[in-house]
């Protein structure tokens, strides 16, 4: 039986099939001299020599017209059935064939394993998808735990690569923190040789009272610890978005001080410091706020220029440079309770922050010290009524060291293993066919005016896209220069405090003028995805696109439903401004606050697991992410399936392509319902699911839900 092909063609020709089935001969074209057509060689049956007695009447008219009338129509009839066996043959294959491939049987697995078909999906589709999974089953937790797998066999493995001299550093380090043998056998010396360079310890100990913001710039700088506040650096929250050490400790939650309006203070360093401003530079804070109170009641009792520069080295520091400020309140207190220890009790103030050290530096301690850390933390879970966390493998916290201070070479060698250049052109293909449809989308939003509409389509041509990992890391020279200052050795604590020195340089000179790249916020073998607003890129890291979000041998609906889905819903953030209160002033205010109202009222309608509890006011731009990335991804499938034939689907799971798409997404969100983060900006899981669907009518369409289901609302909202 001759192979269907999509594009409407066969395996054998057109006419031989016709002449197999009886219908028409193309030697019927050939005309010889009677006038008649007739087969080559031979003429009709009428014509050949027969007795005289079957020989039909030679006259014109009469009997013969109306046998010849007889027989064109039953050859008209022959050929007409005949080619309408034909297309019912070609369009019937044409319909989607299961894909067979090991990735594909490997993704049913996951599918079959998650899910729960018991459930009518019209009532609940997040059970239908991920009724059955557990724990790290969910998505994005399977998927992290296999990439920090697939690290650990690249770290245990490393005669399999061609190594430099300085990628070697990454595989000696890995080796020596699993070598437990010697930690061990080190027992206390290595810390108590820090202890002496900081002063030393009543408790372990001769003690030398060393100036008090001396120890606190070593403790900041040397050792990456800091016992009153974290210091860091972040671009700034609003234009031009230059970079800007910022002061935070977590005291008040992020809703008390939203609710204050004061969610940080712009000072700088001479006014913190409690010294008289020049009149040029009062405080500033965000949203606007009444000027700081006088300078006297700043934070004095710390050496702020001397403690910051030596910690942002080689950044370039003066008494008017500015501070982000997260707490101001915060600081002025911390200043005033140790300018009281340090006039009462010295010694406090010094076991205080080396107690935190001996905390921070346990995990690169012998086991007394790891045991003691876990107490510690088992104790404060339990006064804080949280839940303890599970104890890690030794090899997991190795790796995620090793991962963190030799990133560029992991990087590399992540992206050879998993992330092949085929792969990156199809996802590079699928973001294309995202932003293609999101720009078509924005010319239909009915609550944009021209002029912003025009401002947003630019800003997606504009967009720079980021795959796999950061250009420099896969350029080998400069991947060796990054380890020039670790020293390794002579124990795994020395080598751990010299990385944690070199990674804190890196990351302070990937903030100055000369770093020409993006300074990436995940790690390549990551699983988040983000937008930065400063350097208006959209970043999607290789630890992402791999199964069961992306895979090039997947059928389209699993690439588009899952992947496709995530890339849109990030380009979104490129908006999210224009939602906020007086965001889009030329904008049709009432139409867009409209939108944004039946939204809210969508997901509010929506019920949620018991137990379940979220801030609706804190994830209403993540909720409008969502709905609107699904609905891009699904118009930019749409269009691939109008133009693009040969589609594909998961055997033996009874799921149309268009099924298949929308339970792919749901996969993508398969998370457990009471495992989300206090300040998690998503909704619950069960939300992120039904919200978004319920929102889309061609999910009711294709799964037949009932007017009034769940998943089939009686209204639906139009944002994006």
């Amino acid at each position: 039986m001759p192979t269907a092909n999509c594009d409407g063609s066969t395996g054998a020709s057109l006419p031989s099939l016709l002449l197999s089935s009886g219908g028409w001969r193309p030697e019927w074209g050939r005309t010889q001299a009677g006038g008649m057509s007739q087969p080559s060689g031979m003429g009709p049956p009428w014509n050949q020599e027969r007795s005289p007695e079957g020989r039909l009447p030679t006259e014109p008219g009469g009997r013969w017209s109306t046998v010849r009338g007889v027989l064109i129509a039953g050859l008209l009839f022959s050929v007409l059935l005949g080619f309408s066996v034909l297309l019912v043959y070609v369009f019937r294959s044409c319909g989607p064939s299961p894909c067979r491939t090991p990735a594909c049987w490997d993704l049913l697995a996951r599918y079959l394993a998650s899910g729960n078909t018991s459930v009518a999906p019209c009532t609940d589709f997040f059970s239908f998808a991920c009724g059955k999974a557990k724990g790290t089953d969910y998505s994005f937790q399977a998927l992290a735990k296999e990439n920090t797998d697939r690290l650990r066999k690249i770290l245990e493995t490393p005669d399999s690569w061609h190594l430099g001299s300085g990628e070697e550093k990454a595989f000696q380090f890995y080796k020596s923190c699993m070598d437990t043998g010697a930690i061990e056998a080190a027992g206390a010396a290595p810390l108590k040789h820090v202890i002496e360079e900081l002063g030393g310890w009543r408790i372990s100990g001769n003690w030398t009272s060393l100036d008090f913001n001396r120890t606190l710039s070593l403790l900041m700088s040397q050792y990456g610890y800091f016992p009153f506040f974290r210091a860091y650096l972040q671009p700034r929250p609003t234009p031009p978005y230059t970079p800007i050490i910022q002061l935070f400790h977590f005291v008040k939650p992020l809703e008390q001080r939203r609710a204050q309006g004061k969610l940080f203070h712009m000072v700088t360093i001479d006014q913190l410091q409690g010294e008289t401003p020049s009149s040029a530079s009062f405080p500033q804070s965000y949203p606007p706020q009444p000027l700081c109170p006088s300078s006297k009641e700043m934070a004095p009792a710390i050496d702020w220029l001397s403690c910051l520069q030596a910690t942002f080295t080689p950044m370039s520091l003066s008494p008017s440079q500015l501070l982000m400020v997260h707490d101001l309140e915060y600081l002025k207190n911390m200043s005033q309770l140790v300018e009281e220890q340090l006039s009462k009790h010295r010694d406090f103030l010094q076991s205080h922050m080396i107690l935190g050290l001996v905390r921070t530096l346990s995990p690169a301690l012998d086991s007394k010290f790891q045991e003691a850390h876990r107490s510690l933390i088992q104790k404060l879970g339990e006064l804080t009524e949280r839940p303890a966390m599970p104890a890690r493998p030794r090899w997991m916290k190795c790796v995620e060291e090793t991962g963190a201070f030799f990133e560029p070479t992991l990087a590399a060698l992540f992206v050879r293993e998993a992330f092949s250049p085929s792969t990156r052109s199809a996802a590079m293909e699928l973001f294309t066919a995202i932003k293609d449809a999101l720009l078509s989308r924005l010319r239909r939003i009915p609550w944009m005016d021209e002029k912003t509409r025009k401002e947003a389509q630019n800003r997606v041509t504009q967009l720079q896209v980021k795959m796999g990992a950061p250009e420099w890391v896969l350029e080998p020279s400069l991947a060796r220069q990054e380890y020039k200052d670790i020293q390794l050795g002579p124990n795994y604590l020395q080598s751990f405090l010299s990385c944690v020195r070199s990674l804190r340089a890196r990351i302070v000179q990937s903030f100055l003028p000369s770093f020409l790249y993006h300074r990436w916020q995940v790690s390549p073998w990551g699983v988040n995805a983000y937008y930065s607003i400063s350097d208006h890129v959209v970043v999607f890291p290789a630890g992402l696109l791999q199964p069961p979000f992306f895979h090039p041998g997947y059928p389209r609906a699993v690439n588009f439903g899952a992947a496709g889905s995530i890339m849109a819903h990030e380009l979104l953030h490129i908006f999210h401004q224009l939602l906020l209160p007086r965001g889009c002033p030329a904008c049709d205010t009432r139409a867009l606050q409209g939108a944004l109202l039946c939204l809210k009222r969508h997901y509010a309608a929506i019920p949620l697991p018991s137990g379940t509890s979220f801030n609706e006011s804190q994830t209403f731009l993540e909720n409008a992410a969502d709905v609107g990335g699904l609905a891009i991804a699904l118009q930019a499938y749409s269009k691939r399936l109008l133009w693009h034939r040969g589609e594909t689907v998961l055997p033996n799971l009874d799921l149309s392509p268009q099924q298949l798409f929308f339970r792919s997404y749901a996969q993508a969100m398969c998370r457990e319902p009471g495992t989300q983060e206090p300040h998690d900006p998503h909704s619950p899981p069960t939300l992120r699911v039904h919200g978004p669907l319920s929102n889309t009518p061609a999910f009711a369409r294709h799964f037949h839900c009932p007017r009034g289901a769940l998943m089939n609302p009686s209204s639906r909202c139009q944002l994006w």
